[in-house]
């Protein structure tokens, strides 16, 4: 994706960069020119030239999702990226993993909807800027400037003051990380506030510990967002509208405030500060913790973060799918290779008459061990998986999950088994609307999978689509597949009949899956 969008932007065509990062385009420009005016739509359109989708979608935050008497449904956000007379170039998740594209007045938005200034995650003109906005100069955090680790002997040792912003942010993030929540605090210009019924507890420890706050840009992100309306709190992050949130409040002076309060409501006069200004870049995290290296990042954002680091020799960016690995496990007292063929796991030592034993055997209720177990929980998702098959299903379901249908596939194309299933029973089918499903669903229904087959709660990837209330073209490729529409969706949390998905239609965010309450 990232490679096909950045030719298509390359070659000034922003709609083509758009369609390959799956961003799908709500508004054309001489619409926009004849509703706002000649300047505004020229505005646009030269913001357009630069938008870089595939590294939006790359800074995205998770998916949120809030819980409703049928269980939780995902919340489609709106992020406003910039304003141009009046009205917002706005992207909205609402039909994940695709994203919209909009043009049009500012309604009220969702938490993390501002991203106006954060053009750096978005606007080719200003990704340099993320090294700056990480407390970064010649280098980042915990770094040297060619992306190599910093010696642990030369991270500081002491407060180093204003002058030095990435040892200064070393060592804040340092303390985090140590558990002297307080001191990081007072290291970054903030005095912790927390009520003395609150220290009885060891919540708010936990709450701020796990939190990657940058605190290191806490004070100037909030200042900069409370100049809007000076004097009001400022919402850094919730854990949940329930539970715990963090404020920043002027102080006495130049000082700030952090307030963790419990049970505070969404809409108490507060401004809100989006995640992509207190949180601590992931990707930073992610290299600094060896899950990444930095030529597995997004190519804009290694070039970013490290300005001295070599030309790679080989291809850059996230990693492609890799083969299968074998595996070895203990069967009869000796050690046996287990590995994937043609998309079928095979446990080299055992002949076919004995595989079909062990097959009927486990049909039949019996205990299979050793190799004949290995094959038994990757094809029906219970049980204890070997490391290797477990990361492997890890990065088949992971890729699922994020929409990359042709990475699927050609984990497929390896060898990979289109019948496995995760620790939950689901199956791709049941992630069909997250995917393109005209190549995936024949190919899987060639394989053998049944387009009802139950996950572990008995849930077919109809009801999983209709739940998630996915795109009319995924619901009706299943239904054409043969999928049965009278199925019902069964949470095990939830007592009392299960409903049928003709009433789950009914809510507002399945509209567009009304048709269904009609077969």
């Amino acid at each position: 994706m990232i490679e096909q969008a950045a030719g298509r932007r390359l070659a000034g065509d922003w709609r083509g960069a758009c369609a390959a990062a799956r961003v799908d385009v709500a508004f054309d420009l001489p619409g926009v020119a004849r509703e706002y005016g000649g300047a505004v739509a020229a505005a646009l359109e030269d913001d357009l030239r630069h938008l870089v989708p595939d590294l939006l979608r790359w800074h995205l935050p998770g998916e949120t999702y809030e819980y409703r008497d049928d269980g939780p449904a995902r919340i489609p956000e709106t992020l406003v990226l910039a304003v141009h007379g009046g009205a917002s170039l706005q992207v909205r998740t609402g039909a994940w993993p695709r994203l919209g594209l909009f043009f049009g007045p500012s309604a009220a938005h969702r938490v993390r909807s501002d991203w106006t200034g954060v053009r750096h995650l978005w606007d080719a003109r200003r990704t340099a800027e993320l090294l700056a906005r990480h407390g970064g100069t010649d280098r980042a955090p915990f770094f040297e400037p060619d992306g190599t680790p910093r010696d642990a002997r030369r991270l500081p040792a002491a407060d180093p003051g204003a002058a030095d912003p990435a040892a200064r942010a070393e060592w804040i993030t340092l303390l985090h990380e140590r558990g002297e929540i307080a001191e990081a605090f007072r290291a970054a210009g903030i005095a912790l506030v927390i009520a003395e019924e609150d220290r009885r507890h060891s919540w708010h420890h936990s709450f701020l510990g796990r939190f990657p706050l940058a605190l290191h840009r806490l004070v100037p992100e909030a200042r900069a967002v409370g100049a809007r309306r000076p004097g009001a709190r400022v919402l850094v992050s919730r854990d949940s509208p329930q539970f715990w949130s963090l404020y920043l409040e002027p102080g006495p002076g130049e000082t700030m405030r952090a307030r963790l309060l419990q049970n505070a409501g969404r809409h108490d006069g507060h401004l809100e500060l989006a995640e992509p200004y207190w949180r601590r870049l992931p990707d930073l995290d992610a290299v600094r913790a060896g899950r990444l290296t930095p030529e597995e990042l997004h190519p804009l954002v290694r070039e970013a973060l490290f300005p001295r680091r070599p030309a790679p020799d080989g291809p850059v960016g996230p990693p492609p799918p890799r083969p299968p690995r074998t595996a070895r496990v203990r069967c009869g007292g000796e050690w046996h290779e287990v590995s994937m063929r043609n998309g079928v796991l095979v446990a080299h030592r055992h002949g076919e008459d004995e595989q079909r034993r062990e097959v009927a055997l486990g049909t039949l209720g019996g205990a299979v061990q050793g190799c004949f177990a290995v094959r038994q929980s990757w094809t029906s998702g219970r049980g204890r998986l070997l490391t290797p098959f477990r990361e492997q299903r890890r990065a088949l379901f992971d890729r699922a999950w994020h929409g990359d249908t042709a990475g699927v596939l050609r984990m497929l194309d390896l060898g990979y088994d289109p019948h496995t299933r995760r620790g939950d029973g689901l199956t791709l089918l049941h992630l069909l609307d997250r995917l393109d499903p005209d190549p995936l669903l024949r190919r899987v229904l060639d394989a053998g999978l049944d387009v009802d087959t139950p996950d572990g709660d008995g849930n077919t990837p109809l009801a999983h689509a209709v739940r998630r209330g996915a795109a009319e073209t995924a619901v009706r490729a299943l239904l054409a597949a043969g999928a049965d529409p009278h199925v019902r969706w069964h949470d095990p949390s939830e007592p009392g009949p299960a409903p049928p998905l003709a009433e789950l239609v009914r809510a507002p965010e399945r509209a567009h899956l009304a048709f269904l309450a009609t077969l």
